[in-house]
């Protein structure tokens, strides 16, 4: 199935296609696709978006309560390109994150909408469009299998809070090739429940890096088969991450608790990476104490110290596995 957005400006304010309405009674201002020259036959083409999307001002939201400006939420083969842009007006809601109170405590800076959500939309192909500015992430990508994300460019500035370029969450068999992402966040993150993700040829950069996680906020949390390839990262906070979240086991003294609720790490290769870095400590193994990190594998390794400092060092704590020609040396890997 495929749809038109048949213009070359046009201003949404809660804009959703499919079995979900957001907050309908709080906003009427959904729109029909058909109504704007979508045909729906699947013979004509309607999946070009050639203009430019812009999203309404922070002060026209009501109350700050939707969570997505524009959602597609269980279309079956749906295919969105074009050379279009998707222009997100995100400067205003970022400012009261990066403003600290006398107290030293950052502003509520949670109530951000997602620019653009694909929920439980199976089939998807999203190509070739810029994505600017997002209130809060750009693009989230929920429940959805057999997905190809290609020929993407997203922008924002790198000091714009949690403007994550893709997040996937309980997907799987996706594929993100051949684009360029440069954010205040990470440029792709994978959470809990997603499998066989497929990262190729994305240059990275400003922002956080290709993550996994955090996981491990909720009982139960899975990522595996995730694979980054053929990657570049510039001006980055890390390269590749895993991120979990404490145990809260770790409240208690029994060891029992611990190991329940901390999050394993497992199986995971390194491998074919060289770079630099500006930090000090260019490689980062932090696993928790009781259940550890295993089978780590590090292969063919090598970062160097960008410009001037004392010598980049590798730190490991509690993980396990081997690292063949890497450097820095990691200490706790045979």
């Amino acid at each position: 199935m495929k749809f038109v957005f048949g213009f070359t400006l046009f201003l949404l304010t809660g804009f959703t296609l499919g079995n979900e309405i957001l907050n309908s009674k709080e906003y009427s201002s959904s729109f029909n696709v058909m109504d704007y020259g979508a045909v729906g036959d699947g013979k004509v083409d309607d999946s070009q978006l050639g203009g430019t999307l812009i999203a309404p001002e922070s002060t026209s939201w009501t109350d700050g309560q939707v969570a997505v400006w524009i959602q597609f939420s269980s279309v079956e083969n749906l295919i969105l390109d074009g050379g279009g842009t998707i222009d997100g007006q995100g400067s205003i809601w970022w400012q009261p994150c990066m403003k600290t109170s006398i107290f030293g405590f950052y502003f509520d800076c949670n109530r951000r909408p997602t620019a653009l959500h694909f929920n439980n939309c199976n089939g998807l192909r999203l190509k070739g469009l810029t994505h600017l500015n997002s209130p809060m992430l750009h693009i989230s990508i929920n429940a959805c299998k057999d997905v190809v994300v290609s020929n993407l460019h997203i922008k924002a500035p790198e000091d714009s809070p949690n403007t994550d370029g893709i997040d996937i969450a309980d997907s799987s068999n996706v594929q993100i090739q051949d684009s360029t992402i440069g954010t205040g966040d990470d440029c792709v993150a994978i959470n809990g429940g997603s499998c066989f993700i497929n990262i190729t040829g994305v240059n990275c950069g400003p922002g956080h890096g290709i993550s996994v996680g955090s996981l491990g906020d909720g009982p139960y949390d899975t990522v595996e088969e995730f694979h980054v390839k053929n990657c570049n990262f510039s001006n980055t906070q890390n390269g590749v991450r895993i991120k979990t979240f404490q145990g809260m086991g770790k409240l208690h003294s029994y060891e029992i608790l611990q190991k329940a609720t901390a999050i394993q790490v497992s199986d995971v290769t390194y491998s074919d990476i060289q770079g630099t870095s500006a930090s000090d400590r260019a490689i980062d193994l932090d696993c928790d104490k009781v259940v550890g990190c295993s089978n780590i594998v590090m292969n063919n390794v090598q970062i160097t110290r960008s410009g001037t400092g004392p010598q980049i060092y590798g730190s490991c704590n509690n993980a396990h596995g081997t690292a063949i020609n890497v450097q820095p040396e990691v200490p706790c890997l045979s």
